[in-house]
């Protein structure tokens, strides 16, 4: 699968709190097949866990660099049969924080 880059989303210059709400919000923007590279500095693993419960299975997930004072984290949207394959799921309705 051919991957495209969306966009870059360096998370070190956005306040914690707002970071995954960010994240997810572009998250649900992507078209299938592109993605976003996440930059931070630390392991984000618990992110990962919230990508699996809200939208498992429609991301994939690789880490590009990791640490140990950078990790770039590569995000993409799988590619599904239809569009209604997303229905129900976070990437609808903006419940991914978009």
């Amino acid at each position: 699968m051919t991957t495209e880059l969306a966009s870059a989303i360096d998370v070190r210059t956005i306040a914690p709190r707002d970071r995954h709400p960010f994240i997810f919000g572009r998250f649900d923007r992507l078209r299938p097949g592109e993605a976003l590279l996440l930059v931070n500095d630390h392991d984000p693993r618990p992110l990962y866990h919230q990508f699996e419960q809200r939208c498992g299975g429609q991301f994939d997930w690789t880490y590009l660099r990791s640490g140990p004072d950078l990790w770039k984290v590569q995000i993409g949207k799988k590619h599904q049969g239809t569009i209604d394959a997303f229905a129900g799921s976070c990437c609808s309705g903006g419940a991914c924080g978009g």
